[in-house]
């Protein structure tokens, strides 16, 4: 086994840790000996997120001899393109979302991966197809072809309570979107207010709604009509976004509902938001969310005791299985060589994922890591949320053009909750399409 991470630097030595799947580790290394290589990897990781990568890239060196040289940056999509077009790419680039690798491959700057990948997507992530899909770029001959590895995930699918007040008022975790709307009429009837939901984010007020609208059309159509919605293979204003759309509104425009009225959904800023789940006595009793929204808890938040979360459940009578809205980084090779294909291989090792699982921020569909590698129960339940999806769709907003999932969808959900219909609303984000194309 090759040593250029020795051994002694690892975060656990192998074999150590009955967590991890080692002999993944020992058989990787017995196979991959490239003492004196090395491969050079950019992506947007910085500070912590910086640091629990490199102590995950570590066993890939202990195990081939090859060194990593890493480079994060927060401008990462502005900078690979620089670097793309100046002709010194690194040999891997890690996109933060899908849209920028779609249009490098189709310019022919990323190299197809290999071609069991597809394959192996489907057989060892949860709701594998949906991961092929999101990789799978034309490239410059128009030949589609699978140019990415999804690897560390985000969830989106979550909605956020307090477990002491629910057991106080003697509520349960609903399993079905009928039994969330049943539980929701029954805390307004109570006197208690169900939900936080702001909009306001400074100058990007409006997002929060399209994590609502996007989880929502999982739950009311079936993934191919998400897809075309995303693709504006339907136009924004199509019935079955419509729908959506009231679904959202639905909680959000009911003043009984929510947190402020109504009218306060639309102004209230949604990173002061959380605060309604642990002010005396509650303002809210439930807020859906990103995994992100922790961040904004009160110091000393224990999940688990102070604050829970479940999955946004689906609705029984339209058997769309368990849809799962996220977000993730992808892996690409946008400078072919021996290690930067090895690299690819090692994220396809358990050991790979449960290093990672282990220490903080990473998610993975993985179905052969182990879930008790997770470092503390928070992260694992998000991860069983993962591993148990039967379709996994990305955040619409950052796959459409920006002038619409940063722009027309945003201002025209604020204009929804504040009255408008969701007819005129996604009608107004349609013409600003259809402008685009002029």
């Amino acid at each position: 086994m090759a040593t250029a991470a020795g051994a002694q630097e690892l975060l656990y030595q192998p074999g150590e840790d009955p967590r991890f799947n080692w002999q993944s580790y020992e058989d990787f290394a017995a196979t991959h000996d490239l003492q004196g290589q090395s491969v050079t990897i950019s992506g947007p990781w910085t500070a912590e997120d910086e640091v629990t990568f490199r102590r995950t890239f570590e066993y890939f060196e202990a195990a081939t001899g090859a060194r990593v040289d890493y480079a994060g940056s927060d401008s990462f999509e502005q900078q690979i393109v620089i670097d793309v077009n100046s002709g010194s790419p690194p040999d891997i680039a890690v996109f933060p979302q899908p849209g920028l690798a779609r249009q490098l491959a189709g310019q022919g700057r990323l190299t197809p991966l290999a071609d069991d990948t597809a394959d192996w997507l489907r057989e060892n992530y949860a709701a594998g197809d949906s991961w092929v899909k999101l990789v799978t770029f034309a490239g410059p001959d128009g030949q589609e072809a699978v140019y990415g590895f999804p690897y560390k995930i985000d969830v989106k699918s979550l909605v956020f309570y307090s477990p002491e007040n629910f057991k106080a008022l003697g509520y349960e975790i609903p399993r079905t979107m009928e039994a969330l709307k049943a539980l929701t009429e029954r805390m307004a009837d109570d006197g208690v207010t169900p939900w936080c939901i702001a909009l306001g984010s400074g100058s990007a007020t409006g997002w929060p709604a399209t994590d609502w609208v996007e989880d929502l059309m999982l739950r009311t159509q079936p993934p191919e009509v998400y897809d075309q919605w995303v693709a504006h293979e339907i136009p924004f204003d199509d019935p079955r976004v419509v729908e959506a759309v009231n679904e959202f509104g639905w909680f959000a425009k009911t003043d009984r509902f929510v947190d402020g009225g109504a009218g306060g959904v639309g102004w209230i800023d949604h990173r002061d938001s959380p605060q309604g789940l642990f002010s005396i006595p509650p303002r809210c009793m439930m807020m859906h969310q990103a995994s992100f929204i922790g961040s904004f808890f009160p110091t000393g938040t224990e999940f688990g005791a102070d604050v829970d979360f479940f999955y946004m459940p689906p609705f029984e009578t339209k058997d769309l299985g368990d849809p799962v809205l996220g977000a993730g980084t992808t892996f690409t090779i946008a400078h072919d060589t021996p290690v930067a294909e090895a690299f690819l291989e090692f994220l396809r090792t358990p050991i790979a994922h449960e290093i990672w699982m282990s220490q903080t921020g990473f998610l993975t569909p993985l179905t052969t890591a182990n879930l008790d590698a997770y470092g503390d129960p928070t992260l694992r339940g998000m991860g069983e949320i993962l591993v148990n999806a039967t379709t996994f769709r990305f955040d619409a907003s950052d796959l459409m053009p920006g002038a619409i999932g940063a722009g027309a969808f945003w201002t025209a959900m604020v204009d929804f909750v504040a009255g408008q219909s969701a007819e005129d609303a996604t009608g107004t984000i349609e013409a600003t399409w259809e402008a685009l194309g002029r």
